[in-house]
This record gives structure tokens, C-alpha cells and sequence, in this order.
């Protein structure tokens, strides 16, 4: 990576980054001595779990000292596990934050074990007396949060199985960790040479090699990139096997009848929403696929690989942004969300929550991570000549001010939003920058715009419905006692691939690997949300940008509203209906047209 001003080729340590480019989490922790008492409080605080045994159901005002002290536990826990990841995301090679991470998630562990009893015993109150409960003034606060616990209540076992399931929580996360660990410290993928000297393959710079006009540089880098997947291929097939297991046992435990309706159960979502989405997305594939055959001809290729994906079709124009000058672009896009949102914005940006450059061990890709104490904080991996990097940085501002707006306006126990809308305030903002940017009047500038356009709607749409049918079919198969081989899994994700690329798109036998690369496949049915939230921001962006003031309200409002309310309904109240079609269809004819208008701009 670069220095603060991007003019070296080299990968800094940790400690050689600028304090000035990094995250200041000081307001989680002064330090790591201050951790450390902290870490202690918690562990102090575990005793007192058990107090609360056999008094919930005797009057409101016993079960809200529970309640309380949950939140006083949690906020603290949040605080805690907020600042050892952030650490360690920093340089994952780092033993000592490593440890840090581990003896959180062990007492953590060890809180959960011990007030297992209470959820049990919470649903053990029968309907009518929570019902007398949930309305007296004393639990008045915490009615939100009571109602969603009491959904679960036919998949609640016994205090002494929910212990037993509290206490192996850490040991679940063993093939997520070691797929991080495997993918983004131990595999090395080489160095290339280029014009400019010796560049090296990594995680975050892997996009920079398929987006170079170089083809046969990309060609070169693709090949490096999947080889080294492919000489871990069993090794990674075993853990994605292991994540597979673990969620349908999960599943199986809790008494849900598949996996995808466990994971779908927590935002009240029903698996016809998710059905809907990859039926929409195959109805218009015909789109995507007359978009290669525009690629194939643009480049002038006779075969079109899976590393020519990404390179524009405007291969003359170069942009280069500053980290400063990407902030200023980014807010002057969102100055139609108003003066708070932008002045806070502009305020974080440039004052302690963006980690900016990539550093060795760094995590990869980039994330917001908000919590209820401390700033909603951001990780990327800036590069200055990558101008999707400018997107990234609005599209995690996005994740980082609804954060903020959930935060300020409501208590610790409803605050936190599902993911399923946190995609919608992150992709709403690259809508806006893409508006903004689209108002220079350089035709080869706005071809160049429209041709990213096009390809984040495939990478956010079509690409990752093809990485949520893959899951829904993967873990189906294991539901129907198939086994999970390196050969079952790469012949699965093959046949997606051949109907999402479709004749024009020649695909080689590494690609059936990509399966075995994709992080996000280990919080299982998570990827789904990005296609249905970028649907839900390109109607709800369209909706402000042509409205007269009250859109923009219901915008806020919608950012303002935390936890309070199911992403469904919370999505409605903002203007769009997601149980329906509609949304991915408009979304997808939209890109129909942007395809049309590519194809005469450039001829």
C-alpha cells in the first residue's frame, strides 16, 4: 500500500501508518490497560446473573431489574468487544489483540452461560400474566424488546439445553476465524510485475489488478489469486462443510424446519421475500447476458473471461481522488439528506473513525461498525486511483450514519438495526454519488459512470442472488443428508455460474473455486440483503431526489427508527414494499436501460 499520500508501492506495517490516517477509538478505550480493567468489570459482573433465578415472573418490577442489569452487562460487553475487533482488524497477525479478542469472547461466553436460565424463564410466563405485564409502566421501555424475545418462545429449550449452547457459542465460530485466518494472513499470493514496478497480490489490492486495461496483467493476476485458492481448496472446502453443519444443527436444535427460515425468523422476513428475489433476477437475465455480449464486442475479445469482468469499457478515463478530496466529493453528493447529516458526516470523516489505508494484516474489503458507546467507526483499504474506493467510502458513511441517527434516538435495547435495512442506508448513498457525478457534462466521464453503474447493479443484484441461491442450494443438500466435497461444492457453484454468465462468458475450472473465497458465506444468508437493499435504495433515492420534502422525512425517520419496528415494515413506512417483485424488477429494467444507453454512448 501507500504512505498517507499513496506514493509508495510497498505495504506498510502497522506501526509505520500515520496516526493521523488511523481510527482514534480512544472513546471506547483510552488505552489497553483501560481495557483490561474493563475486561475485569465484566468478569465481576457474572456472578450477579444468577440472582435474578426464579423471581421473573413474580411482578414487572422484578423482571425489569433483570432487564436492566442486562443492559448495563450489555453495554459494557458491546464496548469491550467493539474495541478488541477493531483492534485486531487493524493487523490480524497481531497476537497480542488476538488474545485480547479471545478472552472477550470467552467471558462473554461465560455471561451467556450463566443468564441462559433467564430467556427460559421468561417464556415460561404464561400469555395472560406477560400480557398484564407488558402493560404496566414499569416495562414500559422494554415492550419492544419483550415482544421479540416472546416470538422465539416455540424455539426455546430448556434452561439447562440453552446452557449447554451458550457455553459451546465460541467454539462455533472456529471455521469463520480460520477461514480470516487462512485467507488474510497465511496465503500469499505473490507479486506482479507491472510498469511501475513490482506490485503485490493481496486481498484489498486483487480489484485494483481486475479493474487495470492491462489484460494480460489481469490474466496474470487472476491466475496467481485462484492458484493459491486452489492449493487450499480442501482445506477450505472442510471449514465451509463445518459452517454448512453448524447452522443446519442450529437450525435442527431450535426446531425450525430448514436453516434459511432460522436465519429469516430474527427480521421477520418470509422465505418467499427471498424466493422473489432470485425468481425476479432469473426473469431478467437475458439483460445481463446482452450486457457480455456488449462487453465481449466493446473489448474486442473473441473470448470473454471472468477477468474481464471489471475493466472499464471507457478504458481513457482515469480519476484520481485524494482521501480529502473523496470526503468533500461525498458530502457535497449527500447534501440533499440535508445540513445534519452532512455537517456529523464531514466531522467524522475527517476526525478519528476512518481507518483509511491498508496496512500488513489488515482485515480486508471494508466495514462500519457502530456500536451504542463510541463512534460508528470505518474500515477501508483507500486507494487513491481506485474510484470505487470513493463509493465504498459513502457506502460505509451510509452504514456510519445510520448508526449514528439509531444510537441518538433510541435506548440501548432497541437501537440496533437488522442488516437487512443497514444495506439500504449504505447503498443510497452511492445512489446519491452516482447522481452527483452524473451531472458533469464529459460524455466519455458519464459513459464511464454509466458503465459502473451497470457493474455494481451486477455485483450487488446478479451477483450476489447467484451467491444466495448457491447457499440456499448448498445448504438444502446438507439438509437432505448429502455430503459437502470439494467436488460437490465446486459442481453446485458451477452450474450457477454457467446460468448467470450464460454462452457468452467462457468459464475455466478455476472459477468453480470462487465459492471457496467469499467470506460472507460463513454468516450464512446474509448476501441476499444486499441485492433487496440496493433495490430498496435505488426506489427510496429516486423517491427523495424528486420530492418536495416529506420523502426526505420519511428517510430520516427511517434511519432514526433503530430496532423499533421489522425491516419490512420499516422499509414501507419509507415508501417501498419488499414483500413484492416490484422493487428488483424496477431496479433490473433500470439497468436494461442504463445498458441502452451505454451502448449509444459509446457505439
Amino acid at each position: 500500500m501507500k504512505t498517507k499520500n499513496n506514493t509508495q508501492n510497498i505495504i506498510l506495517e502497522r506501526k509505520d501508518i500515520p496516526i493521523l490516517d488511523c481510527w482514534d477509538l480512544k472513546k471506547l478505550y483510552p488505552d489497553n490497560a483501560a481495557w483490561e480493567k474493563g475486561l475485569k468489570i465484566l468478569e465481576g459482573l457474572i456472578p450477579n446473573a444468577e440472582k435474578f433465578r426464579g423471581t421473573l415472573s413474580d411482578s414487572p418490577t422484578e423482571l425489569k431489574a433483570c432487564l436492566q442489569f442486562n443492559i448495563e452487562v450489555g453495554i459494557l460487553a458491546e464496548r469491550l468487544g467493539y474495541y478488541a475487533h477493531l483492534q485486531f482488524s487493524e493487523d490480524m497477525g497481531n497476537s497480542v489483540t488476538k488474545d485480547m479478542l479471545e478472552r472477550f469472547t470467552a467471558i462473554s461466553v461465560k455471561f451467556q452461560a450463566a443468564s441462559s436460565y433467564q430467556t427460559p424463564e421468561i417464556q415460561a410466563i404464561s400469555d395472560e400474566k406477560m400480557a398484564g405485564f407488558l402493560e404496566s409502566d414499569e416495562l414500559a421501555e422494554f415492550k419492544i424488546s419483550l415482544k421479540k424475545l416472546l416470538r422465539y418462545k416455540p424455539h426455546i429449550l430448556s434452561e439447562q439445553e440453552e446452557r449447554l449452547l451458550a457455553m459451546q457459542e465460541e467454539f462455533s465460530e472456529t471455521a469463520q476465524k480460520s477461514f480470516g485466518a487462512l485467507t488474510d494472513v497465511d496465503m500469499i499470493f505473490g507479486d506482479i510485475e507491472t510498469p511501475e514496478g513490482k506490485k503485490p497480490l493481496t486481498q484489498s489490492t486483487f480489484m485494483t489488478f481486475m479493474l487495470n486495461p492491462d489484460r494480460e496483467l489481469r490474466k496474470k493476476a487472476y491466475g496467481l489469486f485462484m492458484d493459491e485458492f486452489d492449493a487450499h481448496k480442501n482445506t477450505l472446502s472442510t471449514l465451509y462443510n463445518g459452517s454448512v453443519q453448524l447452522d443446519v444443527f442450529k437450525a435442527r436444535i431450535r426446531k425450525f424446519p430448514s436453516a434459511i427460515k432460522k436465519s429469516l425468523f430474527s427480521d421477520n422476513v418470509p422465505v418467499s421475500v427471498y424466493n422473489n428475489l432470485i425468481d425476479a433476477v432469473h426473469q431478467n437475465l437475458p439483460a445481463l447476458h446482452k450486457y457480455y455480449g456488449l462487453r465481449k464486442r466493446m473489448l474486442g475479445l473473441d473470448e470473454l473471461h471472468l477477468y474481464d469482468m471489471r475493466v472499464p469499457l471507457v478504458s481513457d478515463i482515469s480519476t484520481h481522488y485524494s482521501y480529502e478530496q473523496a470526503c468533500g466529493l461525498v458530502i457535497d453528493s449527500l447534501k440533499p439528506l440535508g445540513d445534519e447529516y452532512c455537517s456529523t458526516l464531514r466531522d467524522g470523516l475527517k476526525s478519528g473513525w476512518v481507518d483509511r489505508y491498508e496496512n500488513k494484516g489488515k482485515r480486508s474489503g471494508a466495514f462500519s461498525a457502530g456500536s451504542y458507546v463510541g463512534e460508528p467507526y470505518i474500515l477501508i483499504n483507500y486507494k487513491e486511483d481506485v474510484l470505487n474506493d470513493v463509493f465504498t467510502l459513502a457506502h460505509e458513511a451510509g452504514h456510519s450514519m445510520h448508526s449514528w441517527y439509531s444510537v441518538n434516538n433510541n435506548t440501548f435495547q432497541d437501537y440496533d438495526y437488522s442488516i437487512f435495512v443497514a444495506e439500504v442506508a449504505s447503498t443510497f448513498n452511492e445512489q446519491l454519488l452516482s447522481h452527483h457525478l452524473m451531472k458533469q457534462n464529459d460524455k466519455s466521464f458519464k459513459a464511464f459512470l454509466i458503465n459502473k453503474q451497470i457493474d455494481d447493479i451486477i455485483g450487488t443484484i446478479y451477483r450476489q442472488t447467484m451467491f444466495a441461491e448457491y447457499e440456499k442450494n448448498v445448504h438444502a443438500m446438507v439438509e437432505a443428508n448429502k455430503a459437502l466435497t470439494i467436488d460437490s461444492l465446486t459442481e453446485e457453484y458451477r452450474k450457477l455460474l454457467e446460468v448467470y454468465f450464460g454462452d457468452e462468458v467462457l468459464l475455466d475450472k478455476r472459477s468453480s473455486l470462487e465459492g471457496l473465497r467469499i467470506p460472507h458465506f460463513y454468516s450464512a444468508f446474509y448476501v441476499y440483503k444486499y441485492a433487496t437493499g440496493l433495490s430498496a435504495a435505488m426506489a427510496l433515492s429516486k423517491r427523495v431526489l424528486s420530492g418536495s420534502g416529506p420523502e426526505l422525512e420519511d428517510f430520516i425517520n427511517f434511519l432514526k427508527s433503530g430496532g423499533r419496528k421489522f425491516p419490512l415494515e420499516q422499509l414501507k413506512d419509507a415508501g417501498v414494499d419488499m414483500t413484492t417483485k416490484t422493487p428488483v424488477n424496477t431496479a433490473l429494467s433500470n439497468f436494461t436501460a442504463l445498458v441502452d444507453e451505454l451502448s449509444v454512448l459509446i457505439g
